[in-house]
């Protein structure tokens, strides 16, 4: 089963209210015949908008081909959170890079978050950017952690952006019973999502890009140049860029091995007018602790965007807003019984160590991928950074590609269950509150 088409339309973006609220953008033919680029890419999500407007910006000629329309996977369907750091904390890293590497990480990662926004101010994008996300806690010890994890922020990286919240100052931001207290960025940001990518499309086809959607790339032939065939087409490159994450498939057996497809989903409410404050005081996005991230933000037109709940399998739930509702009734008891006027799913790529994988699957062939729900601003950069690298810059893309990607344990036919037994019992962790 292909997860391209497990549980969408072709061509069709998922009825989300993301959708609904699209910034037109004229839907771009397929690939009919045969074409030659400087490079190919394939993919036209956030890394493979960006790694096109990147290059073209160079002066390369660039086809970007997508199977569907552009930001149809995660980075049309995400939460629109634009984080600081990279997805693994800091010092994580640290252990597992050593501090030289963890202190070039974390400057990448700040380059990300500040990539977003130029593009949004350079291109002019409308996509709602708006300053701030809450880390939230739900017990004495997380707060404790958090507030460590401050201080050692602006020890050892001189980031002093994180204001600490005590139980009063987080209720004062987020009434919900569930929280105890957290942190504070204002340098991080939540956006439209799929506003952002259609702008990044429109750039890169202002750029001179040449995008194809509903094409389906059925295979590549490496050598150089390559050649990536799809499915009434083919484009011959001397580059290619692989920027698939969760849809990936079974174009490249090195990537499928360390990045895994999951499944997240996010229901949006009815206009909630002054019950809003009850949610947020404040038009920031929230993000908590919990291992399968509770994650939500209000909506420009006064609607809870809550994403909860993941699954692993091909299919999404056939009830995703009861999916939905059951972690968001815990955060929010109020809204148990709030009607959703939007449910929908997408899948993302996580990996192991839940960093993202960048790697050259040959000379002249470059993949990134993983994001493992930090994307807004990782897949942005890493699209940059392999521009970055066929141009012969390459330092960023290399930084990257150096921290471990081990290979998911069970092949492809077990890894799944293994990775569900895995969150059941981090789930439990969750409810145990361990």
């Amino acid at each position: 089963m292909n997860l391209l088409f497990a549980n969408d339309r072709q061509g069709r973006y998922p009825p989300s209210w993301y959708a609904a609220t699209a910034n037109d953008l004229p839907a771009f033919a397929p690939l009919r015949g045969q074409e030659k680029a400087d490079v190919c890419i394939v993919g036209a999500g956030y890394t493979g908008l960006s790694a096109a407007l990147h290059l073209a910006e160079r002066g390369y000629d660039v086809v970007l081909l997508e199977a569907h329309r552009v930001g149809f996977g995660a980075s049309g369907r995400n939460g629109g959170q634009l984080g600081s750091g990279q997805r693994m904390e800091q010092d994580g890293l640290e252990k597992l890079v050593g501090h030289e590497d963890a202190a070039k990480l974390w400057d990448l990662a700040e380059d990300a978050k500040d990539l977003v926004k130029s593009l949004i101010a350079k291109h002019a994008i409308d996509c709602h950017l708006k300053p701030g996300i809450a880390h939230m806690c739900f017990t004495p010890r997380e707060v404790e952690a958090e507030y460590a994890y401050a201080d050692h922020l602006a020890a050892r990286y001189g980031y002093t952006a994180l204001e600490k919240l005590d139980r009063d100052a987080a209720q004062a931001i987020c009434p919900s019973p569930r929280y105890v207290g957290g942190t504070l960025d204002m340098t991080a940001a939540h956006l439209h999502p799929l506003n952002y990518a259609l702008g990044l499309a429109r750039a890169a086809r202002d750029a001179g890009v040449r995008i194809y959607e509903n094409t389906l790339v059925a295979q590549i032939n490496k050598g150089q140049p390559a050649r990536v065939q799809a499915d009434k087409g083919a484009v011959t490159a001397d580059h290619v860029i692989l920027a698939c994450n969760g849809y990936l498939g079974g174009l490249d057996r090195k990537v499928a091995a360390r990045v895994m497809p999951i499944n997240n989903f996010i229901a949006a409410t009815e206009p909630l007018g002054d019950d809003a404050a009850r949610v947020l005081a404040r038009d920031i996005a929230v993000a908590d602790t919990r291992f399968v991230v509770n994650y939500f933000r209000l909506s420009h037109d006064n609607r809870l965007l809550f994403g909860g709940g993941e699954s692993y399998g091909y299919r999404f739930p056939s009830d995703i807003g009861a999916t939905v509702r059951k972690p968001m009734a815990e955060i929010f008891p109020h809204l148990r019984d709030v009607r959703f006027d939007y449910t929908w799913g997408g899948t993302l790529g996580i990996t192991m160590k839940r960093m993202p994988y960048l790697a050259r699957l040959g000379p002249n062939m470059l993949s990134a991928s993983g994001y493992s729900g930090h994307g807004v601003g990782t897949a942005t950069h890493a699209g940059k950074l392999m521009a970055d690298a066929i141009a012969g810059q390459a330092e960023g893309f290399d930084t990257l590609s150096r921290v471990p990607a081990p290979r998911f344990p069970g092949g492809s036919a077990l890894r799944a269950p293994l990775l569900v037994l895995a969150m059941t019992w981090y789930a439990m962790r969750d409810r145990m509150g361990v």
